[in-house]
């Protein structure tokens, strides 16, 4: 399984948020914008939580485990890669979220005397930071989750020497 890369979920942040900002310019000039409903936040606040929650459950799991406690839970290796791998797909979600509140958000930073776009703004803003705790949890969850490097020359994983 390969490593999130954060040149990418950043890409992807960005893509999002220049073509968000494009559009949201576009639909502007209409006299009207897309909403940002009042659940993106807490919805991806959620879900980082989730992420969060289950990273430090197995890290205590698999310290337990390399400790040999008597106690200790075993870590399903089946569980730890699907829980990579919703870390990765919600990281990946989350950039492009983000980057689309935070390029409706830009353009809604230019009308904040007006009550009902001041709290579209507010809300975009909350978004993008937790798309960002979504990130965050993501990549935390997935270095629990790593497997410790082969340091024997030579080993499983290695290319044989040419």
């Amino acid at each position: 399984m390969r490593e999130l890369r954060i040149r990418v979920l950043a890409a992807v942040f960005v893509v999002a948020g220049v073509l968000s900002w494009a559009g949201a310019r576009l639909w502007s000039s209409y006299g009207t914008l897309p909403s940002v409903p009042l659940a993106a936040p807490i919805v991806l606040a959620l879900i980082a939580v989730v992420l969060l929650a289950t990273a430090l459950s197995l890290r205590a799991r698999l310290k337990a485990q390399r400790e040999r406690r008597p106690e200790a839970k075993g870590v399903d290796p089946l569980m730890a890669a699907r829980a990579v791998v919703f870390g990765q797909a919600s990281a990946l979600v989350a950039a492009l979220v983000a980057g689309v509140y935070g390029g409706t958000g830009v353009v809604l930073l230019d009308s904040l005397d007006i009550p009902a776009r001041r709290d579209q703004a507010i809300y975009a803003g909350f978004s993008v930071l937790a798309g960002i705790a979504v990130i965050a949890a993501a990549i935390f969850l997935e270095r629990v989750c790593k497997l410790p490097e082969d340091d024997e020359p030579g080993g499983p994983g290695t290319a044989p020497a040419a």
